[in-house]
């Protein structure tokens, strides 16, 4: 037992620095991805920026290095691959191809940071689309501003410790004027037709689509990736193209499931029954919509995924593109 727990922990040791690419965008466009800093009315966020591009200059580190030195270590870190050794496949700072390009705004789970979902956002980007995810100061698990600062999230910000339905209102309230804040900004780049906006998002970021699409006339579309619906929008109802995109919670059951999944039926038989849409992925597991599908590498954590951490991503970004397609290219 030893001698194996020994080749389990070299094999993961050898695995964990061995260079790994993220999944290749499926566009014909090059990406570019920039990363800025935000602030103004009251608002500071770091947006990430992926968009149609020349492809000059040097492919971007997945994780830049003032980032990659912050993050934590432990059993998880030991169990992922080395950030340093992974692979994207966006030009830093290349220059915008001629738009302009309907946007994506896109919002992570839970307090993840954005870089996280890099291959859904390169590969949106690859087929003609400005895509932003950001990250918030004291809400983001970890953020590292260009002029060096380093904030964590406070305890109250973090959505997975929330027990009522006050401190997730709270939480929805500021991600969502962070979205209308961060479409602002975009609105003033030749590049990005604001006009065509979507917004989507996985988990905690996905019942923030769904509120920020049933509360601003500016969210042309949106998609709920595996995301709870909270706050106001169970009552109101999103008036606009939505689609609802799920793992397969086949073998869930319990008071809990059920509401979850009544309330996502409430909202979308009020949809526009000419635009609305549920896919639901069999075998899909809720957190392999995240990079963590085409990265985890033990073997332990990989049968958790009853399908193919890669297979599910590729699913992923081809239902996005096309519901995107039909409703923000028509």
């Amino acid at each position: 037992m030893a001698i194996l727990a020994l080749l389990g922990i070299g094999a993961l040791w050898i695995e964990r620095h061995t260079a790994v690419e993220l999944p290749r965008p499926t566009g014909p466009f090059a990406v570019g991805r920039a990363i800025e800093d935000w602030a103004g009315n009251g608002h500071e966020v770091l947006a990430w920026i992926w968009y149609p591009a020349t492809p000059n200059g040097a492919v971007a580190d997945y994780v830049p290095a003032a980032m990659r030195a912050h993050t934590g270590g432990g059993l998880l870190r030991f169990l992922t691959h080395d950030l340093a050794k992974v692979r994207c496949h966006s030009f830093r700072n290349a220059a915008p191809l001629p738009g302009p390009y309907p946007v994506a705004i896109f919002r992570g789970g839970a307090s993840a940071p954005v870089v996280n979902y890099s291959t859904l956002a390169e590969d949106l980007a690859s087929h003609g689309y400005v895509v932003v995810g950001f990250d918030a100061p004291g809400r983001t698990g970890l953020v590292v501003f260009p002029d060096g600062r380093v904030v964590y999230r406070t305890r109250e910000n973090n959505p997975e410790l929330c027990r009522d339905e006050r401190c997730y209102d709270r939480l929805l309230a500021l991600w969502t004027a962070d979205i209308g804040f961060v479409l602002d900004r975009l609105a003033q780049r030749p590049y990005a037709d604001v006009s065509r906006a979507g917004v989507f998002g996985h988990s905690f970021g996905g019942a923030q689509a769904a509120q920020f699409c049933a509360d601003d006339a500016r969210c042309k579309a949106g998609i709920d990736i595996d995301g709870l619906l909270l706050g106001t929008v169970v009552r109101t109802g999103i008036h606009k193209p939505f689609m609802f995109l799920l793992s397969d919670h086949s073998g869930e059951s319990g008071p809990e499931h059920d509401r979850v999944l009544a309330d996502i039926r409430s909202v979308y038989d009020r949809l526009p029954p000419d635009s609305r849409h549920t896919v639901v992925l069999p075998g899909a597991n809720h957190f392999g919509f995240s990079d963590d599908g085409a990265l985890l590498k033990s073997l332990v954590l990989r049968a958790l995924f009853r399908i193919d951490g890669r297979r599910q991503l590729a699913a992923t970004a081809e239902n996005v593109r096309a519901f995107f397609d039909a409703h923000l290219k028509r």
